[in-house]
């Protein structure tokens, strides 16, 4: 075998590693972050349940009193977690979309809202809850 065709050989079999080990990854399990509310300065501890079922991602989180709210729009594609959240407050929805990549217990991404007509981001890093 020549070399060039060990070396395309060998990038076959690493990407397919690759491949692998990103649809072995599976969201589903609890996550926890806190974040610091920039109106009154209060830290909020957050958990997120996530379970896959095949390509949907349910879940939910609380929200107003404790009340679990179910997240929209749930997707895991390519070590990517995305989804969103309505929460209701004083007669108004307030949708809050969530993005972020998966890596072993660790979920790194990027918050995004609507606040007073502008769009405002917030980085998340989310923990898996060891059972």
């Amino acid at each position: 075998m020549q070399r060039r065709d060990l070396l395309i050989l060998s990038l076959a079999f690493f990407g397919f590693l690759g491949q692998a080990n990103a649809a072995d990854a599976d969201p589903t399990g609890t996550w926890k972050w806190s974040f610091t509310n920039p109106q009154n300065n209060q830290s909020r501890d957050v958990t997120l349940k996530l379970k896959l079922e095949g390509d949907k991602l349910t879940g939910s989180m609380p929200g107003r009193n404790n009340n679990e709210v179910n997240i929209e729009d749930g997707k895991f594609k390519d070590g990517v977690v995305s989804f969103s959240v309505t929460r209701m407050r004083n007669g108004n929805s307030f949708t809050t979309k969530y993005s972020g990549k998966l890596e072993g217990d660790t979920i790194t991404g990027k918050t995004e809202n609507e606040r007073n007509g502008s769009t405002q981001t917030r980085d998340w890093v989310a923990k898996r809850e060891k059972s």
